[in-house]
């Protein structure tokens, strides 16, 4: 191996080191798994091409956060802010339920952890960056104007100091103060569904058992078992569509009409955003064993399941979890996902 591509493999395994962290930074700000991988690859693409012009008056992370940062503000010059479907439409009752996709874009996407969430030993870190990508604080901060959101997420979530955000983004320490201000403001003034979520990391013996519940309710598509686990408010999402049902009697109902094809459904295990989340099989009316119909993620509080969101593109979320698209029969066998 010559020097040359010694240095150039050492250079590869520096950046390639950085990639969960930035991961999670670009998905912060873009609202998107997928855009937030593209951002991430551009981003190690152009640092890897800058290099030698790289005069290491920062850090080699803090030089990373900065490309990544123009990349992001560069990909969210369109004005467009990922959403739920209660930041976008009122409530429907089950009566008037009907499904209306809109299109992928719109919807503030689920993520994997282990995709976003870097190891660490401090488990107060770990909180935090658990709770950041939660989908009620990510939706959150896509109402941010996007350098605020950027200032949010790099003094709040990642503890940079004000000093170090300014020279990142070019500008002052007052302008950073500022801009963190009026983001706090705006959350502040906005009441976010599902933002009284608490879910302990790892999980308590009360959370667990109230999943292992769910899981039973679910697979064997009780009612009562499930009306007993969900909240009287709970809320039900179904990205693409913008329907979404908020109180017990239409999620059940819902369930056993629109959506009463989910039973005999198998539930396998995910971390997905912060929070419990399953990957949803549902049988296949066409061939033996199950299909993907949905990634779901749980919110709970107070012993109760308070939102419960099903994102139904599983030809793009269950290969990013490493699931298959397709189980057989025997679906107790298949391993947990990521």
């Amino acid at each position: 191996m010559t020097d040359s591509t010694a240095t150039t493999a050492d250079l590869d395994d520096r950046l390639e080191a950085h990639r969960v962290e930035l991961t999670g930074y670009c998905y912060r700000m873009l609202g998107s798994g997928f855009e937030a991988e593209d951002a991430v690859q551009d981003t190690l693409i152009r640092a890897w091409r800058g290099y030698a012009t790289f005069e290491g008056r920062s850090s080699l992370r803090s030089w990373l956060y900065r490309i990544a940062t123009n990349v992001c503000l560069d990909m969210l010059t369109a004005g467009n802010k990922r959403a739920r479907p209660m930041d976008l439409t009122d409530s429907t009752p089950l009566a008037q339920a009907a499904l209306s996709p809109r299109p992928d874009n719109t919807w503030l996407e689920p993520m994997p952890d282990a995709r976003v969430l870097p190891t660490t030993a401090d488990p107060a870190e770990a909180a935090v960056a658990k709770e950041s990508v939660r989908l009620a604080f990510m939706a959150a901060l896509q109402q941010l104007p996007p350098k605020q959101r950027a200032v949010l997420i790099l003094r709040e979530v990642l503890a940079w100091r004000a000093s170090e955000v300014a020279e990142l983004l070019g500008t002052t320490v007052a302008s950073v103060n500022s801009a963190l201000q009026r983001a706090r403001a705006t959350l502040a003034e906005r009441e976010q569904p599902g933002a009284e979520a608490a879910v302990s990391d790892p999980l308590d013996e009360e959370q667990q058992k109230l999943l292992d519940r769910y899981v039973a309710a679910f697979e064997g598509y009780d009612m009562t078992a499930l009306t007993a686990l969900l909240h009287e408010d709970a809320i039900m999402t179904m990205p693409p569509f913008d329907l979404w049902l908020t109180g017990v009697k239409d999620i059940t109902g819902f369930m056993t009409t629109l959506g009463a094809a989910c039973a005999g459904s198998h539930l396998v295990p995910v971390q997905v955003n912060g929070l419990p989340g399953f990957a949803q099989y549902k049988p296949d009316p066409e061939a033996d064993g199950f299909s993907p119909w949905a990634v779901q993620v749980l919110e709970i509080s107070d012993g109760r399941i308070t939102g419960f969101h099903c994102f139904l593109d599983t030809e793009r979320w269950f290969p990013l979890l490493g699931l298959p698209l397709h189980l057989e029969a025997k679906a107790d066998q298949v391993e947990e996902g990521v």
